[in-house]
């Protein structure tokens, strides 16, 4: 005899509460706010420069003048934090990458700009070689290998270079073994121990960091790959060795980067550390997102909203990511269409 929907669901229906916009909204468990959202941003030399990167449509590398601005519009839109990327002329690229602790490379000039802005908005900076770099890897290389306590010497001195010039966030990208505790002890003993330390803890060899370093001109001097140092892409207990060794090192929030193909390590994550939580929605995600909406195959803004979401529903506390301000307006719309 065939049942009833009622006998086989014992008159419990889901769909009632997805009826009606407002009862989708009552019961929603996770939100988009833009505070979760980190702006990434590129800079460039000269003044007044825009410079469209082509793998990256809708993103530019920016002068430092034309960055303040753009930031100081981004505060208003209630973005919290920025987190500069710098494409060096090549000229100041060295082997052992040793601009990073120049005080008028162009992150610290940035950082140094905006700060005499007094504007409420944090600077997380990066702390690693590959932009300063004539081989493109995140460390120095000696022979073909990448020497690991060498590199964490460099990357210290420019963490440091970067809190003088007033960053309030370190985030050391580079993946090398025991980064964290040494630039902790190098902030504490020179009088920074209010800056934080954002470790990007769990950095995957991932195919789909291509636009960023295009972005950031490193795209043709990179020899090799940096699966030597960045976690395997197979891996799921190791980044979570990653986390804990970091944390144990003094790290105050982690990062997981790339994002989108990583949502379990994020969930892993947060399910075993109380720590901060941070992704990072990468160039290559970006690109793939955007062409397809130029295309016509994918709606954007909803692409947009839905993987931003997607992050949040994981379990991290915050995104970064090249659609902040985008979003950020979406967000402020919709915030005063329902007031």
């Amino acid at each position: 005899m065939k049942r009833t929907v009622d006998e086989i669901t014992g008159s419990r229906r889901l769909r009632r509460l997805r009826k009606f916009s407002w009862s989708r909204r009552l019961v929603r468990e996770t939100r988009l706010h833009v505070a979760d959202l980190v702006w990434t941003l590129f800079l460039c030399e000269g003044e007044n420069q825009r410079r469209p990167i082509a793998s990256m449509p809708g993103v530019s590398c920016l002068s430092v003048d034309i960055a303040v601005e753009e930031c100081l519009k981004a505060a208003e839109l209630g973005i919290v934090a920025i987190a500069p990327f710098a494409r060096e002329p090549l000229s100041r690229k060295s082997d052992d990458g040793a601009y990073i602790a120049a005080a008028d490379n162009l992150t610290n000039r940035f950082t140094r700009a905006l700060k005499q802005h007094k504007v409420d908005i944090g600077i997380i900076t990066d702390a690693a070689l590959d932009p300063y770099t004539t081989h493109g890897h995140d460390g120095i290389c000696r022979n073909g290998i990448i020497v690991n306590d060498e590199s964490v010497e460099m990357v210290v001195r420019g963490a440091l270079a970067q809190a003088e010039a007033g960053a309030d966030i370190i985030a050391p990208s580079d993946m090398m073994d025991g980064r964290i505790g040494a630039i902790r002890d190098c902030l504490d003993i020179h009088g920074f121990q209010d800056v934080a330390i954002m470790s990007y803890a769990a950095k995957f060899a991932s195919a789909f960091y291509g636009p960023y370093r295009e972005a950031i001109g490193t795209s043709d001097l990179l020899r090799g790959d940096k699966s030597s140092y960045y976690v395997d892409h197979a891996n799921s207990n190791d980044a979570l060795r990653e986390v804990e060794q970091d944390l144990n090192e003094g790290a105050d929030m982690l990062m997981v980067k790339p994002g989108l193909l990583y949502l379990d390590i994020i969930r892993r994550i947060k399910d075993n550390f109380s720590a901060p939580l941070f992704a990072y929605q990468v160039s290559g995600e970006y690109a793939m997102l955007q062409a397809a909406s130029a295309n016509g195959w994918l709606d954007g803004e909803r692409a947009m909203m839905e993987t931003l979401l997607a992050f949040k529903r994981a379990g991290c506390d915050g995104i970064f990511t090249y659609y902040a301000i985008e979003a950020a307006k979406k967000l402020r719309a919709a915030s005063e269409a329902s007031a």
